[in-house]
């Protein structure tokens, strides 16, 4: 991966720039000077004799898609009774819907009530090393955290309970925890393929709402929506956007196996947000 979706749309924002100050120079210019662990080189050799071993070839899944649009006032209660259920304000309004997702696409799976699931996500390290890098870094400083339940916890708590869960996986995961994992993969790199990201028991949230996706203009005005393409989707994934509206509204890119997509479209927890204008 050569950039996370913060230089992607750092990226896309300087072009935009350019574009609409007839070729200037851009306010806010990429950071390319790249940040190595102390004592390490910065050049890695991969443990790889033929690109058999790490280059997975893209085969065809059957998953439906489907977005999910929530309105500003649906994140605001969903965020409010993510903090109430358990007692604290710490709560973000993108781990309270990821929280909603996970329990949602819990319940469509029928899995289990002692099945072990995760709920994963990716997020930027910028800010959280020590010294922290230039939000205008230029790269994939991403790491992947993950909260872990039961699914018969999962389902028998609240959507704070998930939520919290997601919350100390991330703030756990500081200066100390992201140099000790380049370190372990530093020491034992390994290329991670789609069967390592994926499965039955796991979700995976990628992506931002806080992406600045529809300030990019070229002439063609507002983008009418925001779409991702078909690398690295598989039942379980779902792709955080700002909604078009603004103002703090999201939409969600759902992948499931059809059954569960049937699953889901039918869940009242689910929908009793959706339907909030």
């Amino acid at each position: 991966m050569v950039t996370d979706g913060t230089s992607l749309w750092h990226f896309m924002a300087a072009w935009s720039e350019i574009f609409r100050s007839g070729g200037q120079s851009v306010s806010r210019p990429p950071v390319f000077k790249r940040w190595v662990l102390d004592g390490y080189d910065p050049i890695i050799n991969l443990p790889y004799n033929h690109q058999d071993q790490f280059i997975e070839r893209f085969e065809n899944q059957t998953f439906k898609e489907r977005f999910f649009s929530f309105s500003s006032t649906a994140i605001s209660k969903l965020k409010a009774t993510a903090n109430s259920e358990c007692n604290t304000q710490k709560i973000s309004s993108l781990q309270a819907v990821i929280a909603l997702l996970w329990r949602c696409i819990t319940r469509a799976r029928c899995l289990p009530h002692d099945c072990e699931i995760t709920c994963s996500l990716m997020f930027s390290t910028r800010a959280r090393l020590n010294p922290p890098l230039s939000d205008d870094y230029f790269g994939n400083p991403v790491h992947i955290v993950g909260g872990k339940a039961t699914v018969g916890d999962l389902l028998a708590h609240g959507l704070g309970w998930a939520a919290f869960r997601l919350h100390e996986a991330v703030i756990n995961h500081d200066d100390k925890a992201i140099k000790e994992e380049v370190e372990s993969w530093i020491k034992c790199p390994v290329i991670y393929k789609r069967i390592h990201l994926f499965g039955a028991n796991l979700v995976r949230a990628a992506s931002s709402p806080r992406f600045d996706m529809y300030g990019c203009e070229f002439g063609l005005g507002k983008a009418l929506a925001v779409r991702s393409g078909c690398t690295n989707k598989c039942d379980g994934k779902i792709t955080m956007h700002p909604g078009r509206e603004g103002g703090g509204s999201m939409d969600v890119e759902v992948c499931l196996l059809p059954e569960y997509m049937k699953n889901i479209q039918a869940d009242q927890e689910l929908m009793s947000y959706l339907m909030i204008d």
